[in-house]
């Protein structure tokens, strides 16, 4: 029993406002019993919907959570949902009918009659208490499975799966352990990456590798099952190392920090600080720095000149197009300068749709003078800016190694 899927009940999680966290507290509890959560999914409040995503997910997976949907209301469907996909009955229960009008007696507030739909539980179901709302959770093991049924407010469903589920999920599943080794990458493309590493990853089976992109950064993550914590990192270790070979200088981090953060641990280390001057992406790259907890000790400053006439007070009269190789080297040359700084980079370019979209000039200004490259870059607006200050960022995080 190593593979769990989640379903997430109800139409509000399918608009544009709402977003499933619960599915990120639940792996991470699954996880650190070993488990692989293998499928997620939002379903809203259609009984037959759901009874058919409860099937399928039990045909794949050995735990089936469902969270969400056992209110009073006749939108609330998990209930009879899953008790059609399991094929059983469900009872009312007078412990906890007697509970849930206790629970409102307490509060003061009468009780509507629909609030007792909540007290149904499904025949050789196990209660799961909430202490807080008034709907229970379920636990029911059929055919070498198991459905647990778990209510949406994340006030109420992070204790009772702490405090019902893990213990009885520990008791069910033999010891198990899940470690992962991680690798972040800039500099290249998706499919590179991929047709670099692949002859190494595809020889295993276990650990499993996944390749996650976005605009100019990737993250190889190998993940591997075993007994314990050591002999699952033991066997990440092997395909692990043949990968870091062959990536060499492109891996920056390999305990998930950023890129910006590499540049600044580096940085820090060397003694040296950097600063900034950057046109179009209008203060991205001294945003993206500053994030960086303590940057203040490495980071001097920028210089935001999206305007050609505060180009010109920064770095003098210039003839032709703001956007070229002599720009951008007087960008680094100024910025070093006026901040201080043993380095300083400097971004110019078309974002898009004007201009020659996605021509960018990136200069880095130091000790050994300033070196300028011309990139093109793909994409609209949001992710050519994004891009250049990746590119730009880890240009110096190289130069420095």
């Amino acid at each position: 029993m190593r593979n769990a899927a989640i379903i997430a009940v109800g139409s509000e999680m399918l608009t544009p406002t709402r977003l499933d966290t619960n599915s990120l507290f639940l792996t991470e509890r699954l996880n650190s019993l070993g488990v692989e959560v293998v499928e997620k999914r939002v379903i809203g409040d259609d009984r037959a919907r759901l009874a058919a995503a409860v099937r399928q997910s039990l045909d794949t997976a050995d735990i089936a959570i469902v969270t969400g949907g056992l209110g009073p209301t006749e939108d609330d469907v998990t209930r009879d949902a899953a008790a059609a996909a399991l094929g059983v009955g469900q009872t009312s229960s007078d412990a906890v009918a007697q509970w849930i009008a206790a629970r409102f007696a307490r509060m003061g507030r009468a009780m509507a009659p629909n609030n007792l739909r909540q007290a149904m539980v499904l025949d050789g179901a196990e209660i799961l208490d909430n202490p807080n709302g008034t709907a229970p959770g379920q636990w029911i093991a059929k055919n070498g499975c198991v459905a647990l049924l778990l209510p949406g407010p994340p006030r109420e469903l992070k204790p009772m799966f702490d405090a019902e589920c893990m213990p009885r999920l520990r008791a069910l599943l033999p010891p198990m352990a899940i470690a992962e080794a991680h690798f972040k990458i800039a500099g290249m493309g998706e499919s590179d990456l991929d047709q670099l590493i692949a002859p190494v990853y595809t020889r295993y089976e276990n650990p499993v590798t996944t390749v996650l992109a976005k605009p100019g950064d990737l993250e190889v993550i190998l993940r591997a099952r075993a007994a314990t914590e050591e002999e699952a990192r033991a066997l990440c270790e092997p395909p692990a190392a043949a990968i870091a070979e062959l990536l060499g200088d492109r891996v920056y981090s390999r305990n998930g920090e950023t890129l910006e953060a590499a540049l600044g641990r580096a940085l820090l280390a060397r003694g040296e600080t950097v600063a900034v001057a950057e046109s179009m992406t209008g203060g991205l790259l001294g945003s993206r720095l500053t994030d960086v907890p303590g940057s203040s000790r490495w980071f001097r400053g920028g210089y935001v000149v999206y305007n050609n006439d505060l180009k010109r007070e920064l770095i003098g009269d210039f003839m032709g197009d703001p956007v070229s190789e002599e720009v951008a080297r007087r960008l680094a040359e100024s910025a070093r300068a006026r901040a201080n700084a043993t380095w300083a980079i400097a971004v110019t370019g078309y974002a898009g749709p004007e201009g020659q979209a996605g021509l960018v000039y990136l200069a880095i200004a130091g000790t050994d003078g300033v070196a300028v490259h011309e990139v093109k870059l793909p994409g609209d607006r949001h992710r050519v800016r994004h891009m250049a200050t990746t590119a730009s960022l880890d240009w110096l995080r190289r130069k420095l190694l």
